[in-house]
């Protein structure tokens, strides 16, 4: 939840005082609350006179209205609508001198004016306006120039932090400490970053509904990065209170992107030593093995080899940083020791042989998703044991996940092994030769010009799959017997008589598999 704002009556008062505090200067010592005492705690920030009938059109928010009751004196019975149009328009209160052109103040107005909550107030005989201007006005400056020296003074112990190289812990600390509340640093998923204060109010922070809570988000380069939250006793948060925690978020910006900046040539470190090993210039196995350790990797185990491959139709930019983060996420908790890589539109990995590769990708798919309305495919490699197996292990990653998506679509998870003949299939370049080969065995089955012909290309492949078993194509199929029987003639008639040609029966499965096979 964001912080309350208060509006101001100008641009450059930010600050007030309530209403029951007014009440308190010397000036109006003998003031009397007549009505609305549940608003005096309405914040007074600028202070009006009214002696003109049509006060309302200049009338701001959070002013203290001052009048001898000169424009009412001849519509006393409108007074109490007077009041509901000074609430609506934001008043802080109505202070009255009654007895030179009002006596007194119609019942119907005090009961409208404690039914809002507006402070009507009776002003001494004896005060001038000038002095409860000069006075009030005095004390409302003064106040918003102590609470911008404290957010000035919060804001310089906030940059001592950071120029001493502390990150969001000690920010939040140091204004935890400034404030006497529990404050926490969340992301832009709400995960916690970093928290700190006392240990009531930071359990509080995790267990207390949204509202109880005061945040301002943190923003940097124009991207939301989160959002700095504060959580206290019933009413310790002030607004110069939410003043220091917008320096604090402007500060916690600033090490976001000192960190962003950080992990960005430290990625690219790691992609460049990572796709030196995937394409075998990285040097020898010990040499790959102890550079990988200062990343915290492990690549003389037994390995597998994962890419993620984003699929078509998406932000290409905004996606691949996204997918990077979602696997690393996924990686730690997987394998604390696996390595991950983000590459021009891909995220390779490179995981224990030991977890479940199928497992880890959907973890990855299901917290891109929540990100953004975009998808991609992944593929799993074989075994790899040592670093002079692993450009070929990508290879089969990057080979299964592209054939994964051609059979399946988006969204596709495949390892090379179960691949089967489409591996093969995949190895021709010459996808021209490949139509060819499709349109010559099928015929007119491999167009679909004609709606009959997908039906047709089903009935083909469950005869296939049973080994021209009949009866068995019948009921997957739902059809009688002599419809299939029908149907079989009615095929031998387009392609030949594949019943008796074993040769003929292969090639026809393989057009059939190609045909899967997207994009081809």
């Amino acid at each position: 939840m964001e912080p309350p704002v208060r509006l101001a009556s100008t641009g450059t008062i930010i600050h007030g005082v309530a209403v029951g505090e007014v009440l308190g200067v010397s000036t109006l010592a003998g003031a009397r609350l007549i009505a609305g005492e549940r608003g005096l705690g309405r914040i007074v920030q600028r202070l009006n006179v009214m002696e003109v009938p049509d006060i309302l059109a200049w009338v701001k928010p959070h002013e203290l209205l001052l009048t001898t009751g000169y424009p009412l004196r001849n519509t006393p019975q409108s007074l109490d609508r007077l009041v509901i149009d000074l609430d609506e328009r934001g008043l802080a209160a109505l202070a009255i001198k009654l007895g030179r052109y009002l006596d007194r103040l119609p019942p119907e107005m005090v009961e409208q004016a404690d039914r809002l909550g507006f402070p009507l107030i009776q002003l001494p005989d004896d005060v001038g306006f000038d002095d409860i201007l000069n006075q009030v006005l005095t004390d409302i400056l003064n106040r918003q120039a102590a609470v911008m020296a404290r957010a000035e003074e919060a804001h310089r112990a906030l940059v001592q932090v950071v120029l001493a190289g502390g990150g969001l812990r000690e920010v939040a600390a140091e204004v935890a400490g400034l404030l006497d509340v529990a404050v926490a640093v969340l992301d832009g998923a709400g995960q916690t970053l970093a928290s700190a204060g006392p240990a009531e109010y930071v359990a509080a922070l995790r267990d207390a509904p949204e509202g109880r809570h005061t945040s301002v988000p943190v923003v940097a380069g124009g991207h939301h990065h989160g959002r700095i939250v504060a959580c206290g006793p019933v009413g310790s948060i002030g607004d110069s209170d939410i003043g220091i925690l917008e320096r604090a978020a402007t500060v916690a910006a600033l090490v976001v992107t000192r960190q962003e900046a950080v992990t960005a040539v430290e990625s690219k470190y790691r992609a460049d030593f990572l796709r030196d090993v995937l394409t075998g210039r990285a040097g020898s196995s010990e040499r790959v093995a102890s550079r990988a350790k200062t990343f915290g990797w492990d690549l003389e185990r037994p390995v597998t080899v994962l890419v993620a491959e984003l699929d078509p139709e998406g932000d290409e930019r905004v996606a691949q940083d996204r997918l990077v983060t979602c696997w690393t996420a996924a990686m730690r908790r997987h394998d604390a020791r696996g390595a991950v890589a983000g590459f021009s539109h891909e995220v390779v990995t490179i995981v224990d042989a030991a977890v479940d590769a199928g497992r880890l990708a959907r973890d990855a798919a299901v917290a891109f998703a929540e990100c953004l309305p975009a998808t991609f495919s992944t593929g799993a490699s074989r075994v790899a044991v040592g670093a002079e197996a692993l450009p070929e292990a990508y290879g089969q990653a990057l080979k299964a996940a592209r054939v994964g998506r051609q059979l399946h679509g988006h969204g596709a998870v495949a390892h090379f092994d179960q691949l089967g003949v489409y591996r093969l299939l995949s190895l021709v370049n010459d996808t021209a030769e490949l139509h060819s080969f499709v349109s010559e065995t099928l015929g007119s089955l491999a167009s679909d010009a004609d709606a009959e012909n997908a039906d047709l290309r089903r009935t083909l492949q469950v005869l296939l799959e049973t080994n021209l078993n009949v009866a068995e194509t019948a009921r997957r199929l739902h059809f009688h017997y002599n419809t299939l029987r029908y149907r079989i003639g009615k095929l031998e008639r387009m392609l030949g008589n594949f019943t008796e040609d074993a040769h003929l029966r292969l090639n026809l499965t393989l057009a059939l598999h190609v045909l899967r096979m997207r994009g081809i």
